[in-house]
């Protein structure tokens, strides 16, 4: 008989679904990649050994923080645990958060002889990119220390249509599916092929040239984009709209 093979690249459970991790928080965790299983293998004790890639504790007798260089301390926005309709979603369902509060912020960045502020203040509400930065737990509250390159943008209201992008970024309201093919055929949302083409709502100011100043970008809002397909980090809007935010370098043309 041959034998059935699982091959895990990452898998993520909670803690408290296995009693071998006695003594862990009852919060989520994620293993990497451990190769190739049989099946009927996979058991708590198969954990045995296996890193656990977790949320670094700071301990309490550590009152502050202080990142260094262009380093970011973000406290991260706690994930919504209802949906718009208000049902209540299970942990599994909930979507992690890409946005939260600066706390603190490193001395800046040095380019040559110039040094440069960070661009982002504390207070500033930001949305950074997807799996960027280090997690850690300070305070009893989950924060994130990431460069300042790796901020999208800041936001001051609750709908990513009024992102304000840092830097190089760009934030483009993607086109809407083709509901047909050529042929009129009608497309299931499944066979809709995701659009790579939007209008450009804002841009960044530009990035850093070898002596500390900007260099405008060369799209502008109103300008409809072709970009890389797998880019970029999408969001959707209060309304339902989907938005991708993601660097000018990913942007391959403009459309007229």
């Amino acid at each position: 008989m041959a034998t059935s093979q699982l091959t895990v690249s990452s898998v993520t459970v909670s803690a408290r679904n296995f009693a071998s991790f006695e003594g862990l928080r009852p919060s989520t965790v994620k293993f990497s990649s451990f190769g190739t299983l049989k099946a009927g293998a996979f058991t708590p004790r198969s954990f045995k050994g296996l890193v656990v890639k977790a949320a670094t504790v700071v301990a309490p007798k550590y009152t502050s923080i202080k990142p260094l260089g262009d380093r970011v301390l973000v406290k991260i926005k706690e994930a919504e645990e209802k949906t718009e309709g208000g049902i209540l979603l299970p942990t599994t369902a909930l979507s992690k958060p890409q946005g939260g509060e600066v706390v603190a912020v490193g001395e800046g960045k040095t380019i040559g002889k110039i040094k440069l502020e960070s661009s982002v203040k504390t207070g500033a509400q930001v949305i950074y990119s997807k799996y960027a930065g280090t997690e850690v737990e300070f305070n009893g509250s989950n924060h994130l220390i990431l460069k300042e390159d790796d901020i999208v943008g800041i936001i001051e209201t609750d709908d990513i249509k009024d992102l304000k992008p840092l830097n190089d970024r760009v934030l483009i309201k993607v086109a809407e599916a083709e509901e047909k093919t050529a042929g009129g055929l009608l497309l299931t949302e499944a066979s809709k092929e995701k659009p790579s083409i939007g209008a450009v709502i804002a841009v960044g100011p530009g990035t850093l040239d070898e002596k500390g100043n900007r260099k405008p970008l060369s799209l502008a809002p109103g300008n409809t984009v072709l970009y890389s397909k797998y880019a970029g980090n999408d969001f959707k809007g209060s309304d339902g709209t989907n938005y991708i935010a993601l660097r000018a370098s990913d942007v391959m043309a403009v459309l007229s």
